[in-house]
């Protein structure tokens, strides 16, 4: 007889079903990052983070669309001021990267006081940084744009769009700041809903404006500004009720509104890294665009209506990559330095596939891809063939975007601007030079200078990221 009782099974939770799964991704949730399994973790945070940047895209797409209805020119007057923007966003960004791995190793430190302390600090860091941009886009567009190798009209009708969007470029420095903080916390459901709202104003506005309907003026290309303005500034105003009223993961109260020298040095120190990153790659982006406008008007607007597809259909997997550096934070914050990197290699995986899947389309698809805005031969044949050679190089601009996240992530934003140092500055903006001026390949040169030195760049950034140093950095 067997003296040993029966033990009676535990009975085994159902797994959530993928729609209950998607249903939580997107309406947020107050999981725990650190703790719950790791593929419930990316896709919780990835599917918010994935649909927050498609729309933060869309804005860039909708005006293209519109605008390339007006010609070369208003499109060129776009690419030529997003070469000033990019060093906006270039501050931006780096605020945001370093926000995000601040509030995301407090709160796996469940140190939330804290988190909302550093969140409004970065908001003060992002008013005083979009202070300079808004003098020299209200005072002195028209010189900027004709430092920039402009034509006549997009001097003397083109200002008016750069007026506007650097004059008002406090909301977009919001924008990226606070959504920083949610995602740094988890609630990355939350800034992906802020911005559908503001581009469903865009979106509406955006025709109205730029053509004119019934007692509203058509405004041309200037009200393609305004619409995105507006939009954008509706999706801070949310963004601030939310944060001080109904966030899952950080709420901040009016008692932590005061100037801490303290804190704003930490986040500040922390985001220099990531703003020398971004400024690094952004100026060598301006350098770029200054070859193109040697070789026409045609060249600058084919590539900016292909590095305006890129950025869309490369969104999921910026969102990705977006979510490796929460779980970096977290988990470094939690002590977990392993399931921060198990988290890395599993969504680096992911974002191969997905990368691979957009290569093909950009190979079979280019032309017509580009035929979606402008109906220009010579622009869709350049837009064209740009999306054909960043098709050969994808796969692994896909790792890069991930080691460069996860570094970021762990506040180590020193090493990833070195990289950006030697691998934009050093090599590629001579090499796009040397092929499209000095051996006559025009936009072909800068092309494949651009191939040459993000291939390089990804395989040595995910070289580095095997050597581990990241895991000991403090923040």
């Amino acid at each position: 007889m067997n003296e040993n009782p029966p033990t009676l099974q535990q009975p085994v939770e159902p797994r959530p079903s993928i729609w209950k799964e998607l249903k939580d991704a997107i309406r947020g949730t107050e999981a725990d990052y650190t703790q719950i399994g790791l593929k419930r973790a990316i896709f919780l945070l990835a599917v918010p983070m994935i649909l927050e940047l498609v729309m933060e895209s869309t804005f860039a797409v909708v005006d293209i669309y519109f605008v390339g209805k007006l010609g070369a020119s208003a499109v060129a007057t776009v690419g030529l001021t997003e070469t000033y923007l990019y060093l906006l966003y270039s501050i931006g960004m780096g605020l945001a990267t370093a926000v995000t791995a601040i509030v995301a190793r407090r709160v796996g430190e469940k140190n939330l006081g804290d988190a909302g302390l550093s969140a409004i600090q970065s908001i003060f860091l992002a008013l005083l940084a979009s202070v300079p941009f808004a003098i020299a886009g209200i005072f002195y567009s028209k010189e900027l744009l004709f430092l920039m190798g402009a034509d006549e009209w997009v001097v003397n009708e083109g200002y008016r769009y750069t007026q506007w969007m650097l004059g008002s470029n406090a909301v977009i420095m919001l924008l990226f700041v606070i959504n920083a903080v949610f995602r740094g916390a988890g609630d990355a459901a939350i800034a992906m809903r802020v911005l559908i709202i503001a581009n469903g104003i865009n979106i509406l506005l955006d025709p109205l404006l730029i053509f004119g309907w019934g007692f509203i003026p058509a405004l041309g290309i200037e009200g393609a500004a305004i619409a995105t303005t507006i939009g954008r500034s509706v999706g801070v105003f949310i963004q601030l009720c939310i944060l001080f009223k109904s966030g899952k993961h950080i709420r901040v109260s009016v008692e932590q509104l005061y100037w801490d020298a303290k804190t704003v040095l930490t986040v500040f120190k922390t985001s220099l890294g990531g703003i020398g990153q971004m400024i690094v790659a952004m100026m060598s982006w301006l350098f770029l665009m200054r070859i193109l406008a040697d070789v026409g008007n045609e060249a600058v607007a084919g590539a900016t209506i292909a590095i305006r597809i890129m950025m869309f259909t490369m969104m999921p997997a910026w969102g990705l990559s977006n979510a490796a550096a929460t779980l970096v934070g977290q988990n470094l914050g939690a002590g977990n330095p392993d399931r921060a990197e198990s988290s890395v290699w599993k969504i680096g995986f992911y974002n191969m596939i997905f990368l691979v899947s957009v290569s093909v389309i950009y190979f079979l698809f280019n032309k017509q891809l580009v035929n979606i805005f402008t109906e220009d031969a010579s622009v869709i044949a350049i837009g064209a063939e740009w999306l054909q050679i960043l098709s050969y190089s994808l796969f692994v601009y896909g790792w890069w975007m991930v080691a460069t996240q996860a570094f970021n992530g762990s506040g180590d934003t020193q090493t990833p601007t070195k990289i950006n140092l030697v691998f934009f500055w050093l090599i590629q903006i001579p090499l796009c030079w040397f092929l499209a001026i000095q051996s006559d390949w025009q936009q072909s040169g800068v092309f494949w200078g651009v191939f040459i030195s993000e291939t390089s760049v990804g395989l040595f950034t995910l070289w580095l990221f095997t050597r581990g140093r990241w895991k000991n950095k403090k923040v």
